[in-house]
Order: structure tokens, then C-alpha cells, then sequence
């Protein structure tokens, strides 16, 4: 199972978060959020994956981004089409991976997610809230026992030091459980990350070997 970091902000921090090698690092370019990257992103080491996230924004500035930040993943986080995803798809590099967002609640209805699996190359379940993301708080796992494609997907939604035991049981289903996403719950404050903390959450989530 890998590992993503997201609402990285400021440099010298993405150095630091760099430095524990997670598989991705997220850059929010939505300026609403409190964790809008608008600073210079440092070069990291080549196995680290940039991803930059995305809301309802046009496919010229994700270009633009991509090509600005040498990014390897694009997350749309968004109410994003079907059309809209399968022409991003056509525009951007073949090895830019394409990762859409799903709010989830105890309503969530999978269907919805069908016609975006021959246009994206995973998704991500995060917890509906007021935010796009960012809110903190985990939503029903069991809901995913109703998840019915093969696309491998990103786990997200106030995932912390006391999730690890919940995510271990889940990774012991036939889920296509790709990764992790952390964010708020590792924060001093928006877009500033705990590195002691997620070094110690790393060291244990990579002891687990889900």
C-alpha cells in the first residue's frame, strides 16, 4: 500500500516531508484553500510522485501547472465530468496519472463512478464535508463493502495515528486498496506538516506492510 502526503505549502517543510519518502506528495493549486501552494516547489528524489489538486478548474491552468511543477499525477477534486476527464486524458502526457475525487457519506451511491473508469487511472474516497478536503474527519468505512469496480483507489478523510489499526483491518479485504492520503490530522497548521509525526506514523505504516 503506498503512502501520500498532501496540502504540502511551504519549501523548506517539503524538504523535510521529502526526506521520509512517501510515494506521493500533494500540491493544492485551488487558491479557497488554506493549503494553496503558491510557493516554489523544491526538487524532490525521483521516486516521490507530485500530484496537483484540482477543483473545478480549467484544463489550461492544470496544463499550465503540470508543465510549471513537473507534476507526475493530476487529482481532480471537483464535480469534474466524465467528458472532462477524458479529454484532460487526451491532452496530458501518457505517464500522467489521473486520480478523481469521490465525496463520501452513508448515501453514497457507487454507480456514479462507473463511467469514470476507462478515464482515470485511480480514484480517491474522501469524506463529504463542507471542504472540498481537508476536513478532518473519516468517513463510514464499511461503505466500501459496496464498492464494486476493479480500479484501485486512494483511502482519505482525517486519516491519523489512531486510523492505523482501522486501516489495517481494511487492507485485509479483497478492496483494490492502492494507498493512503494524509493531511490535516499531521498538520501545526494548514499546509505546515508534523515531521516528527508523520515520521512516526511512516515507520509504523511501513512496519504494517498492508
Amino acid at each position: 500500500m503506498k503512502l501520500k502526503i498532501c496540502g504540502m505549502k511551504y519549501p523548506e517543510n517539503i524538504l523535510e516531508v521529502g526526506a521520509l519518502l512517501p510515494d506521493y506528495m500533494g500540491f493544492i493549486f485551488w487558491k479557497k484553500s488554506a493549503r494553496y501552494c503558491n510557493e516554489n516547489v523544491p526538487e524532490l528524489i525521483k521516486t516521490i510522485k507530485k500530484v496537483g489538486v484540482f477543483v473545478n478548474q480549467s484544463q489550461e491552468e492544470i496544463l499550465e501547472k503540470v508543465e510549471k511543477y513537473n507534476l507526475q499525477a493530476v487529482q481532480l477534486h471537483g464535480e469534474e465530468s466524465v467528458e472532462f476527464c477524458s479529454a484532460l486524458k487526451e491532452k496530458l502526457p501518457k505517464k500522467i496519472e489521473i486520480i478523481k475525487v469521490f465525496s463520501a457519506d452513508e448515501n453514497f451511491d457507487f454507480e456514479i463512478i462507473k463511467p469514470f473508469e476507462n478515464v482515470c487511472d485511480y480514484f480517491l474516497f474522501d469524506t463529504k464535508g463542507k471542504l472540498p478536503g481537508g476536513n478532518g474527519t473519516t468517513f463510514d468505512w464499511t461503505i466500501l463493502k459496496k464498492y464494486n469496480s476493479k480500479k484501485p483507489f486512494f483511502l482519505s478523510g482525517g486519516i491519523g495515528m489512531n486510523e492505523l489499526k482501522a486501516i489495517e483491518e481494511i487492507s485485509k479485504s479483497n478492496l483494490p486498496i492502492y494507498a493512503v492520503d494524509v493531511n490535516s490530522k499531521f498538520e501545526i497548521e494548514p499546509g505546515l506538516k508534523n515531521k516528527n509525526l508523520l515520521s512516526n506514523f511512516k515507520r509504523k505504516f511501513d512496519v504494517a506492510n498492508f
